[in-house]
Protein backbone atom coordinates (compact mmCIF):
# COMPACT_ATOMS: atom_id res chain seq x y z
CA UNK A 1 0.00 0.00 0.00
CA UNK A 2 1.09 3.29 -0.69
CA UNK A 3 0.81 5.01 2.58
CA UNK A 4 3.33 2.34 4.26
CA UNK A 5 5.97 3.21 1.74
CA UNK A 6 6.39 6.83 2.81
CA UNK A 7 3.19 7.82 5.63
CA UNK A 8 3.28 11.74 6.64
CA UNK A 9 5.14 12.03 10.43
CA UNK A 10 3.44 12.92 13.03
CA UNK A 11 5.97 12.75 15.57
CA UNK A 12 9.23 13.91 16.29
CA UNK A 13 10.08 10.48 16.65
CA UNK A 14 9.36 9.54 12.82
CA UNK A 15 6.16 7.56 13.19
CA UNK A 16 3.06 8.48 12.51
CA UNK A 17 -0.56 8.42 14.46
CA UNK A 18 -1.86 5.64 12.86
CA UNK A 19 1.70 3.71 13.12
CA UNK A 20 1.70 4.18 17.25
CA UNK A 21 -1.43 2.65 16.97
CA UNK A 22 -0.24 -0.62 15.22
CA UNK A 23 2.62 -0.38 17.49
CA UNK A 24 0.72 -0.23 20.50
CA UNK A 25 -1.79 -3.54 19.51
CA UNK A 26 1.32 -5.85 18.50
CA UNK A 27 2.90 -4.70 21.91
CA UNK A 28 -0.60 -5.93 23.78
CA UNK A 29 -0.99 -8.93 21.28
CA UNK A 30 2.83 -9.82 21.77
CA UNK A 31 3.13 -9.13 25.74
CA UNK A 32 2.90 -13.31 26.71
CA UNK A 33 3.92 -13.66 30.03
CA UNK A 34 6.33 -11.65 31.75
CA UNK A 35 8.35 -11.07 29.18
CA UNK A 36 6.61 -11.82 25.53
CA UNK A 37 6.33 -14.74 23.56
CA UNK A 38 10.08 -16.27 25.30
CA UNK A 39 8.38 -19.79 24.43
CA UNK A 40 8.00 -19.02 20.69
CA UNK A 41 11.83 -19.88 20.17
CA UNK A 42 12.93 -23.21 18.29
CA UNK A 43 16.46 -24.33 17.78
CA UNK A 44 18.53 -27.56 17.19
CA UNK A 45 19.72 -28.98 20.64
CA UNK A 46 23.29 -29.23 19.58
CA UNK A 47 23.86 -25.70 18.29
CA UNK A 48 27.52 -26.27 17.94
CA UNK A 49 26.84 -28.00 14.88
CA UNK A 50 25.99 -25.25 12.88
CA UNK A 51 29.51 -24.30 12.50
CA UNK A 52 31.56 -21.23 14.05
CA UNK A 53 30.79 -21.66 17.84
CA UNK A 54 33.24 -19.51 19.33
CA UNK A 55 35.44 -18.81 16.53
CA UNK A 56 34.87 -14.87 17.42
CA UNK A 57 36.75 -14.21 20.20
CA UNK A 58 36.35 -10.52 20.04
CA UNK A 59 33.34 -7.99 18.64
CA UNK A 60 33.58 -4.76 17.24
CA UNK A 61 29.60 -3.47 17.69
CA UNK A 62 29.18 -0.84 14.71
CA UNK A 63 25.56 1.09 15.55
CA UNK A 64 24.37 3.58 12.83
CA UNK A 65 22.02 5.34 15.14
CA UNK A 66 19.35 7.34 13.33
CA UNK A 67 19.22 3.96 10.90
CA UNK A 68 20.76 4.46 7.45
CA UNK A 69 18.34 4.29 4.20
CA UNK A 70 18.57 0.86 3.04
CA UNK A 71 17.85 1.23 -0.53
CA UNK A 72 20.95 3.73 -0.66
CA UNK A 73 23.64 1.95 0.69
CA UNK A 74 22.82 -2.11 0.98
CA UNK A 75 20.04 -3.06 -0.84
CA UNK A 76 19.42 -0.51 -3.77
CA UNK A 77 16.37 -0.64 -6.22
CA UNK A 78 17.91 0.78 -9.39
CA UNK A 79 14.65 -0.75 -11.60
CA UNK A 80 12.42 0.69 -9.29
CA UNK A 81 10.06 4.61 -9.90
CA UNK A 82 12.13 7.69 -8.96
CA UNK A 83 10.26 8.32 -5.94
CA UNK A 84 11.40 5.26 -4.91
CA UNK A 85 14.98 4.72 -5.98
CA UNK A 86 16.18 8.32 -5.20
CA UNK A 87 18.37 10.03 -7.12
CA UNK A 88 21.69 8.07 -5.48
CA UNK A 89 22.76 5.72 -8.18
CA UNK A 90 24.32 1.76 -7.59
CA UNK A 91 27.58 0.82 -8.12
CA UNK A 92 29.30 -2.73 -8.84
CA UNK A 93 30.94 -4.69 -5.94
CA UNK A 94 33.22 -7.82 -5.35
CA UNK A 95 30.72 -10.38 -5.31
CA UNK A 96 29.31 -10.45 -9.22
CA UNK A 97 25.74 -9.23 -9.50
CA UNK A 98 25.56 -7.53 -6.60
CA UNK A 99 25.13 -3.99 -5.77
CA UNK A 100 25.28 -1.25 -3.15
CA UNK A 101 25.03 2.62 -3.07
CA UNK A 102 27.07 4.77 -4.86
CA UNK A 103 28.16 6.34 -1.45
CA UNK A 104 30.21 2.84 -0.68
CA UNK A 105 32.71 2.93 -3.37
CA UNK A 106 35.51 1.43 -0.61
CA UNK A 107 32.91 -1.16 0.75
CA UNK A 108 32.03 -2.34 -2.71
CA UNK A 109 36.11 -3.48 -3.48
CA UNK A 110 35.93 -5.66 -0.51
CA UNK A 111 32.60 -7.01 -0.63
CA UNK A 112 33.54 -10.32 -1.01
CA UNK A 113 34.68 -10.32 2.62
CA UNK A 114 31.09 -8.81 4.07
CA UNK A 115 27.96 -10.74 4.53
CA UNK A 116 25.22 -8.66 3.51
CA UNK A 117 21.78 -9.44 5.16
CA UNK A 118 18.94 -7.76 3.40
CA UNK A 119 15.55 -9.15 4.99
CA UNK A 120 15.56 -7.54 8.66
CA UNK A 121 12.04 -6.41 9.83
CA UNK A 122 10.20 -5.91 13.04
CA UNK A 123 6.64 -3.49 13.42
CA UNK A 124 8.82 -1.18 15.48
CA UNK A 125 9.39 1.91 13.56
CA UNK A 126 10.78 3.99 16.33
CA UNK A 127 14.14 4.90 17.52
CA UNK A 128 14.83 1.45 19.27
CA UNK A 129 18.29 0.79 20.04
CA UNK A 130 17.35 -1.04 23.06
CA UNK A 131 15.19 -3.34 20.78
CA UNK A 132 18.33 -3.33 18.41
CA UNK A 133 20.92 -4.48 20.93
CA UNK A 134 18.72 -6.17 24.11
CA UNK A 135 17.30 -9.53 24.51
CA UNK A 136 13.99 -7.14 25.16
CA UNK A 137 11.05 -9.18 23.27
CA UNK A 138 8.95 -6.40 22.68
CA UNK A 139 9.33 -2.30 22.95
CA UNK A 140 7.74 1.13 23.10
CA UNK A 141 8.62 4.74 23.36
CA UNK A 142 8.65 4.93 26.92
CA UNK A 143 10.93 1.78 27.19
CA UNK A 144 13.04 3.56 24.11
CA UNK A 145 13.26 7.05 26.05
CA UNK A 146 13.99 5.44 29.71
CA UNK A 147 17.37 4.02 30.35
CA UNK A 148 16.26 2.98 33.33
CA UNK A 149 13.33 1.37 33.00
CA UNK A 150 12.91 -1.69 34.99
CA UNK A 151 12.03 -3.99 31.65
CA UNK A 152 15.18 -3.71 30.22
CA UNK A 153 17.48 -6.38 29.45
CA UNK A 154 21.11 -5.98 29.16
CA UNK A 155 22.98 -4.76 26.15
CA UNK A 156 24.90 -7.30 24.55
CA UNK A 157 28.48 -6.35 24.75
CA UNK A 158 27.21 -6.12 29.30
CA UNK A 159 26.36 -10.05 28.60
CA UNK A 160 29.20 -10.86 27.12
CA UNK A 161 31.36 -9.23 29.95
CA UNK A 162 29.35 -11.06 31.91
CA UNK A 163 29.24 -14.39 31.58
CA UNK A 164 33.34 -13.49 30.75
CA UNK A 165 33.80 -12.58 34.26
CA UNK A 166 31.53 -15.21 36.27
CA UNK A 167 33.74 -16.74 38.61
CA UNK A 168 36.49 -14.48 38.33
CA UNK A 169 37.76 -11.88 40.95
CA UNK A 170 39.31 -8.31 40.07
CA UNK A 171 38.89 -6.41 36.87
CA UNK A 172 41.12 -6.49 34.16
CA UNK A 173 42.82 -3.09 32.51
CA UNK A 174 41.38 -2.81 29.83
CA UNK A 175 36.98 -4.03 30.24
CA UNK A 176 35.36 -6.68 28.40
CA UNK A 177 32.56 -3.91 27.22
CA UNK A 178 33.91 -1.05 26.12
CA UNK A 179 32.34 1.28 24.34
CA UNK A 180 32.74 4.78 22.07
CA UNK A 181 33.66 7.84 21.18
CA UNK A 182 30.91 9.47 24.24
CA UNK A 183 28.18 8.43 27.02
CA UNK A 184 25.11 7.46 24.05
CA UNK A 185 22.61 10.25 23.85
CA UNK A 186 24.76 12.84 25.82
CA UNK A 187 25.82 15.25 23.18
CA UNK A 188 22.35 15.99 22.11
CA UNK A 189 20.21 15.93 25.01
CA UNK A 190 19.13 12.73 27.43
CA UNK A 191 20.46 9.48 27.23
CA UNK A 192 18.64 6.96 25.14
CA UNK A 193 18.00 3.77 25.97
CA UNK A 194 20.25 0.61 24.96
CA UNK A 195 23.92 0.20 25.79
CA UNK A 196 23.05 -0.20 29.39
CA UNK A 197 23.14 -2.74 31.74
CA UNK A 198 19.63 -3.60 31.93
CA UNK A 199 18.16 -5.73 35.10
CA UNK A 200 22.04 -6.71 34.90
CA UNK A 201 22.31 -3.59 37.07
CA UNK A 202 24.48 0.11 36.09
CA UNK A 203 27.57 -2.32 37.00
CA UNK A 204 26.90 -4.13 34.06
CA UNK A 205 27.25 -0.94 31.62
CA UNK A 206 29.85 -0.47 29.49
CA UNK A 207 32.61 1.94 30.09
CA UNK A 208 32.61 4.87 28.05
CA UNK A 209 35.38 7.14 26.18
CA UNK A 210 34.82 10.58 26.29
CA UNK A 211 35.45 13.16 23.48
CA UNK A 212 35.24 17.08 23.76
CA UNK A 213 36.63 18.39 20.60
CA UNK A 214 34.81 19.98 18.67
CA UNK A 215 34.63 19.50 15.16
CA UNK A 216 36.79 21.21 12.31
CA UNK A 217 33.52 22.42 10.05
CA UNK A 218 30.34 23.89 11.72
CA UNK A 219 27.05 23.48 9.39
CA UNK A 220 23.31 24.35 9.95
CA UNK A 221 21.67 21.30 11.41
CA UNK A 222 17.72 21.36 11.48
CA UNK A 223 15.51 18.51 12.92
CA UNK A 224 12.62 19.77 11.08
CA UNK A 225 10.83 19.17 14.28
CA UNK A 226 8.25 21.59 15.15
CA UNK A 227 9.59 24.08 18.36
CA UNK A 228 13.22 23.19 17.68
CA UNK A 229 15.17 25.83 15.75
CA UNK A 230 17.79 25.27 13.20
CA UNK A 231 21.25 25.60 15.35
CA UNK A 232 24.65 25.70 13.86
CA UNK A 233 27.05 22.92 14.97
CA UNK A 234 30.56 22.07 14.87
CA UNK A 235 30.19 18.05 14.15
CA UNK A 236 32.86 16.18 15.10
CA UNK A 237 31.68 13.03 12.53
CA UNK A 238 32.28 15.81 10.19
CA UNK A 239 36.04 16.12 10.76
CA UNK A 240 38.86 16.38 13.87
CA UNK A 241 41.89 17.52 14.17
CA UNK A 242 44.71 14.73 14.24
CA UNK A 243 45.71 16.17 18.41
CA UNK A 244 42.01 15.65 19.71
CA UNK A 245 41.80 13.14 22.06
CA UNK A 246 39.77 10.45 23.44
CA UNK A 247 39.66 10.68 26.90
CA UNK A 248 39.07 8.41 30.81
CA UNK A 249 37.17 9.76 33.50
CA UNK A 250 40.24 11.02 35.61
CA UNK A 251 40.90 12.10 39.21
CA UNK A 252 40.33 15.64 40.24
CA UNK A 253 43.54 17.79 39.75
CA UNK A 254 46.73 17.13 42.08
CA UNK A 255 44.99 13.38 43.07
CA UNK A 256 47.51 11.06 42.44
CA UNK A 257 47.98 7.66 42.73
CA UNK A 258 49.76 7.18 46.00
CA UNK A 259 47.00 9.72 47.66
CA UNK A 260 44.32 7.47 45.47
CA UNK A 261 44.82 4.46 46.95
CA UNK A 262 44.80 5.20 50.65
CA UNK A 263 41.61 7.62 49.78
CA UNK A 264 40.21 4.40 48.67
CA UNK A 265 40.99 1.92 51.71
CA UNK A 266 39.30 4.84 54.11
CA UNK A 267 36.61 4.99 52.15
CA UNK A 268 36.12 1.18 52.32
CA UNK A 269 36.31 1.63 56.11
CA UNK A 270 33.64 4.15 56.34
CA UNK A 271 30.93 2.84 53.98
CA UNK A 272 31.36 -0.57 56.19
CA UNK A 273 28.00 -0.18 57.66
CA UNK A 274 26.17 1.26 54.70
CA UNK A 275 27.10 -2.28 52.98
CA UNK A 276 23.49 -3.09 53.76
CA UNK A 277 22.20 -0.47 51.91
CA UNK A 278 20.41 -1.28 48.09
CA UNK A 279 23.09 -0.61 45.91
CA UNK A 280 26.16 -0.90 47.99
CA UNK A 281 27.82 -3.75 46.36
CA UNK A 282 26.96 -1.91 43.00
CA UNK A 283 28.69 1.09 44.15
CA UNK A 284 31.63 -0.81 45.46
CA UNK A 285 32.30 -2.90 41.76
CA UNK A 286 31.82 0.22 40.06
CA UNK A 287 34.79 1.98 42.25
CA UNK A 288 36.89 -1.26 42.14
CA UNK A 289 37.11 -1.12 38.16
CA UNK A 290 37.09 2.96 38.25
CA UNK A 291 40.55 2.30 40.45
CA UNK A 292 41.53 -0.62 38.10
CA UNK A 293 41.20 1.26 34.57
CA UNK A 294 42.87 4.56 36.59
CA UNK A 295 45.74 2.32 38.15
CA UNK A 296 46.79 1.00 34.90
CA UNK A 297 47.95 2.95 31.77
CA UNK A 298 46.91 0.31 29.34
CA UNK A 299 43.32 1.27 28.21
CA UNK A 300 44.55 5.13 28.33
CA UNK A 301 47.32 4.47 26.11
CA UNK A 302 44.69 2.07 23.92
CA UNK A 303 42.98 4.82 23.16
CA UNK A 304 46.13 6.92 21.96
CA UNK A 305 45.36 6.97 18.16
CA UNK A 306 48.02 9.18 17.88
CA UNK A 307 51.02 6.30 18.15
CA UNK A 308 49.58 5.16 15.19
CA UNK A 309 51.09 5.95 11.57
CA UNK A 310 49.07 9.34 9.86
CA UNK A 311 48.70 7.39 6.57
CA UNK A 312 46.80 4.27 8.64
CA UNK A 313 44.75 7.47 10.39
CA UNK A 314 43.75 8.94 7.73
CA UNK A 315 42.76 5.30 5.61
CA UNK A 316 40.04 5.78 8.76
CA UNK A 317 38.92 9.32 7.83
CA UNK A 318 40.24 11.98 10.07
CA UNK A 319 36.19 11.73 11.56
CA UNK A 320 35.29 11.28 15.15
CA UNK A 321 33.49 8.09 13.60
CA UNK A 322 36.40 6.96 11.78
CA UNK A 323 39.20 7.48 15.02
CA UNK A 324 36.85 5.93 16.56
CA UNK A 325 36.49 2.51 14.94
CA UNK A 326 40.35 2.89 15.11
CA UNK A 327 40.09 3.13 18.78
CA UNK A 328 38.08 0.09 18.89
CA UNK A 329 40.63 -2.22 17.45
CA UNK A 330 43.43 -0.61 19.82
CA UNK A 331 41.24 -1.69 22.32
CA UNK A 332 40.27 -5.09 21.35
CA UNK A 333 44.53 -5.21 20.14
CA UNK A 334 45.40 -4.64 24.08
CA UNK A 335 43.01 -7.30 25.73
CA UNK A 336 38.93 -6.15 25.45
CA UNK A 337 36.29 -8.43 24.24
CA UNK A 338 33.96 -6.29 23.36
CA UNK A 339 34.06 -2.65 21.62
CA UNK A 340 31.02 -0.34 20.54
CA UNK A 341 31.27 2.15 18.24
CA UNK A 342 27.99 4.83 18.18
CA UNK A 343 27.43 7.28 14.38
CA UNK A 344 25.29 9.50 17.50
CA UNK A 345 23.23 12.32 17.44
CA UNK A 346 25.19 15.57 17.75
CA UNK A 347 24.08 18.55 18.72
CA UNK A 348 20.72 18.20 17.29
CA UNK A 349 18.10 15.97 17.70
CA UNK A 350 17.44 13.58 14.63
CA UNK A 351 20.91 14.04 13.63
CA UNK A 352 23.24 10.84 13.07
CA UNK A 353 21.49 9.01 10.16
CA UNK A 354 18.25 10.18 10.91
CA UNK A 355 17.74 11.69 7.50
CA UNK A 356 14.27 13.22 7.66
CA UNK A 357 15.12 16.26 5.55
CA UNK A 358 18.45 17.05 3.73
CA UNK A 359 18.77 13.00 2.87
CA UNK A 360 20.78 13.73 -0.39
CA UNK A 361 23.45 15.57 0.34
CA UNK A 362 23.91 14.30 4.27
CA UNK A 363 24.26 11.10 2.59
CA UNK A 364 26.65 11.97 -0.39
CA UNK A 365 29.20 14.44 1.94
CA UNK A 366 28.68 13.16 4.94
CA UNK A 367 27.30 9.76 5.99
CA UNK A 368 28.83 7.91 3.35
CA UNK A 369 32.16 9.20 3.11
CA UNK A 370 32.17 8.89 6.54
CA UNK A 371 31.28 5.50 7.22
CA UNK A 372 32.88 3.68 4.04
CA UNK A 373 36.45 5.32 5.18
CA UNK A 374 36.09 3.65 8.36
CA UNK A 375 34.24 0.55 7.55
CA UNK A 376 36.55 -0.84 4.59
CA UNK A 377 39.63 0.60 6.56
CA UNK A 378 38.70 -1.50 9.36
CA UNK A 379 37.93 -4.63 7.72
CA UNK A 380 41.79 -4.12 5.90
CA UNK A 381 43.42 -3.58 8.94
CA UNK A 382 42.30 -6.16 10.89
CA UNK A 383 42.64 -8.43 7.63
CA UNK A 384 46.51 -7.19 8.05
CA UNK A 385 47.25 -7.87 11.64
CA UNK A 386 45.45 -11.39 11.24
CA UNK A 387 42.60 -10.25 13.45
CA UNK A 388 39.41 -10.80 11.22
CA UNK A 389 39.24 -14.26 11.08
CA UNK A 390 38.68 -14.10 15.04
CA UNK A 391 37.07 -10.66 15.41
CA UNK A 392 33.35 -10.15 14.36
CA UNK A 393 32.44 -6.36 12.83
CA UNK A 394 28.83 -5.88 12.77
CA UNK A 395 27.03 -3.19 11.03
CA UNK A 396 23.40 -2.52 12.67
CA UNK A 397 21.13 0.45 13.24
CA UNK A 398 17.39 0.20 14.75
CA UNK A 399 15.58 -0.02 11.93
CA UNK A 400 15.58 1.13 8.16
CA UNK A 401 14.03 3.93 6.01
CA UNK A 402 10.91 4.51 3.79
CA UNK A 403 11.16 3.09 0.37
CA UNK A 404 9.14 6.20 -0.97
CA UNK A 405 10.97 9.95 -0.76
CA UNK A 406 9.35 12.35 1.06
CA UNK A 407 8.63 15.65 -0.80
CA UNK A 408 11.00 17.83 1.47
CA UNK A 409 13.84 20.02 1.51
CA UNK A 410 16.97 18.18 0.41
CA UNK A 411 14.83 14.91 0.68
CA UNK A 412 14.05 12.50 2.98
CA UNK A 413 13.29 9.36 4.12
CA UNK A 414 10.88 8.54 7.53
CA UNK A 415 11.51 5.59 9.62
CA UNK A 416 10.93 2.03 8.39
CA UNK A 417 11.19 -1.25 10.32
CA UNK A 418 9.20 -3.29 7.59
CA UNK A 419 12.66 -3.79 6.01
CA UNK A 420 16.40 -2.89 6.38
CA UNK A 421 19.81 -3.91 6.32
CA UNK A 422 22.50 -5.00 8.09
CA UNK A 423 26.29 -6.18 7.41
CA UNK A 424 28.77 -8.42 9.11
CA UNK A 425 32.62 -9.71 8.72
CA UNK A 426 34.87 -11.50 10.39
CA UNK A 427 35.02 -14.16 12.69
CA UNK A 428 32.85 -16.72 11.20
CA UNK A 429 30.37 -15.05 9.53
CA UNK A 430 29.92 -15.68 5.99
CA UNK A 431 32.24 -14.05 3.21
CA UNK A 432 30.88 -12.62 -0.18
CA UNK A 433 27.10 -13.73 0.41
CA UNK A 434 23.61 -11.48 -0.03
CA UNK A 435 20.70 -13.30 2.69
CA UNK A 436 17.62 -12.62 2.15
CA UNK A 437 15.66 -10.31 -0.43
CA UNK A 438 13.20 -7.21 -0.09
CA UNK A 439 11.14 -6.75 -3.09
CA UNK A 440 11.17 -4.53 -5.55
CA UNK A 441 10.83 -1.07 -3.71
CA UNK A 442 12.53 -2.18 -0.74
CA UNK A 443 9.29 -2.24 1.45
CA UNK A 444 9.04 -5.69 2.98
CA UNK A 445 10.93 -9.60 2.64
CA UNK A 446 10.20 -11.75 0.59
CA UNK A 447 12.98 -14.11 0.87
CA UNK A 448 14.40 -15.68 4.78
CA UNK A 449 13.08 -12.56 6.74
CA UNK A 450 15.54 -11.89 9.82
CA UNK A 451 14.44 -10.62 13.60
CA UNK A 452 16.89 -8.60 14.87
CA UNK A 453 16.83 -11.32 18.15
CA UNK A 454 18.22 -13.85 15.33
CA UNK A 455 21.18 -11.43 14.84
CA UNK A 456 22.00 -11.17 18.69
CA UNK A 457 21.34 -14.81 18.50
CA UNK A 458 23.68 -15.55 15.71
CA UNK A 459 26.55 -13.26 17.39
CA UNK A 460 26.88 -15.05 20.72
CA UNK A 461 26.83 -18.09 19.12
CA UNK A 462 29.96 -17.03 17.04
CA UNK A 463 31.64 -15.78 20.64
CA UNK A 464 31.28 -19.14 22.09
CA UNK A 465 28.01 -18.56 23.97
CA UNK A 466 24.76 -20.43 23.51
CA UNK A 467 21.70 -18.28 23.47
CA UNK A 468 20.05 -20.40 25.80
CA UNK A 469 22.76 -19.63 28.82
CA UNK A 470 20.39 -18.36 31.15
CA UNK A 471 20.35 -14.93 33.67
CA UNK A 472 18.74 -13.80 35.73
CA UNK A 473 16.77 -11.05 35.87
CA UNK A 474 15.57 -8.72 39.40
CA UNK A 475 12.84 -11.27 40.51
CA UNK A 476 15.26 -14.05 40.10
CA UNK A 477 13.87 -15.31 36.66
CA UNK A 478 16.11 -17.12 34.34
CA UNK A 479 15.80 -15.95 30.92
CA UNK A 480 17.77 -16.42 27.75
CA UNK A 481 20.43 -14.03 26.92
CA UNK A 482 19.73 -14.60 23.72
CA UNK A 483 15.60 -13.90 24.48
CA UNK A 484 13.19 -15.34 21.53
CA UNK A 485 16.13 -15.34 18.77
CA UNK A 486 17.77 -18.21 17.32
CA UNK A 487 20.94 -18.91 15.65
CA UNK A 488 20.93 -18.58 11.80
CA UNK A 489 22.55 -20.85 9.54
CA UNK A 490 22.54 -18.29 6.96
CA UNK A 491 25.27 -15.69 8.13
CA UNK A 492 27.51 -18.45 9.25
CA UNK A 493 30.88 -19.21 6.89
Amino acid sequence: MLRVLGSRKQFCDGISRRDLLSLGAFGSLAAVGPWGPLAATTQPADLTKLGGFGQAKRCILLCLWGSPSQIDTWDPKPDAPVEVRGDLKSIATRIPGVRIGEILPRTAALLDKVCVLRSLTHPYPVHGVAYATTGVPITDIPLESRPRDSRHWPFIGSVVDHLASRGKTGHPAVPGNFALPFPFGSKRGPARSGPFGGFLGPSADPVWSEFRALGTKTLERDSNTPGIPPKMVADPYLGILPDDRFELCKPAEGLTIDRMVPRLSLARQLDGVGNLLDGADIFERQRAMAMALTTSGKLAEALEVQRESAKLRESYGMTLFGQSCLAARRVLEAGGKFATVFWDEYGQVNSGWDTHVFHYPRLRDELGPGFDAAFAALLTDLEQRGMLEETAVVVLSEHGRTPRMQNVRGGGRDHWSGVYSAAFAGGGFAKGRVVGRSDRQGGSPVEVPFSPKDVLATLYHLLGIDPFTEIYDRLGRPLPVGGIGRVRGELLA
